[in-house]
């Protein structure tokens, strides 16, 4: 079946702007409001699949029904009476997507990977608000605008996929690199999922790696379940620490230690930014304290983690301009020194003072105190104490 020139005698096709394996995405432009729009044509092969269909339908529905300035809009969809292939007209955005800055540049600034990530928090809570699940977010459905407003394309079609005979037993819909654990454990995904996966974005955008790295699904999966995720400053030292917990908050393997709203997140970024913690950060900043000092030779509790929740504000210079390197909680934590087993210093304290009264009783005594240098060592020991009580009354 070729590609039809036209669909819905309305949208004119002029070029390809990408593909997919479900679907084929043109730059047309629309015949009656003579504006650009994006249309996608489904792949061939998911007419046949009547469930997919009925679920595509219901899920353009729903998505058509997002209005958002960080959401692709939803113009129309349905079947073309000629070719018989069912599609989606798409709000056009003039300008490259996140996957195609990646593949360019392989990092992203610290400040637009901020921006970028806090408008599609903006986005998601939106449509989480409404109801709909993304569960597909990757770099590439977070798309630019020439004019730098980020949009989240694609809500929909991933809903539509699942339970479907589309969805072949052991793979799951999407990149695997960005699935949330529950997903890549075939469990239903909810807003925390889409959460986890704008998290991998905003990872991936800093250092220009994955969280983890992996060969196949299965592997990805015992790695999201086992392997602590890698700090973003081991990988680039301009980030702030704040910043760097905000991110990896989102990669919590339990949905409920994540943040509990896309709107949430985009706090903690911003707070990150500018060097604070927020209360999801801070308990992560625990948690992984609690661990490293478990692993200590000598496991001792931070005093940190006794602290009551406070904000930490960054310390700016007179300037005003933020300094990375004197965030205050940073320093906070540098200062702090374990807690201290009083009662070992306070025995280790109490034998020095009595040797040091002993060294002045057997100096100020004379002969008096020879008697406590003969012997082995335990019975000097006692012979020591009962010494310094007949001369401390």
């Amino acid at each position: 079946m070729t590609t039809p020139q036209e669909v819905a005698g309305r949208y004119r096709l002029e070029r390809r702007l990408g593909a997919g394996g479900m679907s084929t995405v043109f730059l047309a432009t629309d015949g009656v409001l003579e504006r650009p729009v994006a249309v996608k044509l489904l792949a061939e092969h998911l007419a046949e699949d009547e469930a997919f269909v009925a679920r595509f339908r219901r899920e353009a529905l729903a998505a058509a029904r997002l209005q958002h300035p960080n959401v692709v809009q939803v113009f129309d969809s349905g079947e073309d009476p000629e070719s018989h292939r069912h599609f989606i007209v798409m709000e056009y955005v003039d300008g490259p997507s996140c996957a195609e800055m990646l593949r360019e540049h392989r990092t992203l600034g610290i400040e637009d990977t901020v921006r970028i990530t806090r408008d599609a928090c903006h986005g998601l809570e939106y449509a989480h608000r409404a109801g709909v699940v993304h569960r597909d977010v990757k770099p590439g459905n977070l798309l630019l605008t020439n004019d730098g407003i980020l949009k989240l394309a694609d809500f929909g079609i991933a809903k539509a996929a699942e339970q479907t005979r589309i969805t072949q037993v052991g793979s799951v819909l999407g990149t695997a690199a960005y699935l949330s654990p529950e997903q890549a454990a075939g469990h239903e995904a909810g807003p925390t999922s889409d959460l986890y996966s704008l998290g991998v974005c905003a990872y991936q955008f800093l250092t220009g790696r994955l969280p983890h790295e992996y060969g196949s699904l299965t592997e990805l999966a015992l790695k999201q379940q086992n392997e602590p995720v890698e700090p973003i400053t081991a990988f680039r030292d301009d980030v702030p620490p704040s910043l760097d917990r905000a991110i990896r908050a989102a990669l919590e393997r339990d949905p409920a230690a994540r943040y509990e709203s896309a709107l949430e997140m985009a706090g903690a970024l911003e707070a990150g930014f500018h060097g604070e913690d927020t209360d999801t950060t801070r308990a992560l900043d625990r948690t992984e304290y609690a661990a490293a000092d478990t692993n200590a030779t000598q496991a001792l509790p931070r005093t940190s983690m006794y602290e009551p929740r406070q904000s930490r504000r960054l310390q700016q210079p007179a300037t005003g301009v933020h300094a990375p390197a004197t965030y205050a909680g940073d320093r906070e934590r540098r200062e702090a020194r374990p807690e201290r087993n009083w009662g070992r210093i306070a025995a280790a304290l109490l034998a020095v003072v009595l040797i040091a009264v002993a060294i002045y009783l057997a100096v100020g005594l004379g002969s008096d105190a020879d008697h406590i240098r003969e012997g082995d060592v335990n019975s000097q020991a006692e012979q020591l104490q009962d010494f310094i009580q007949d001369h401390s009354e």
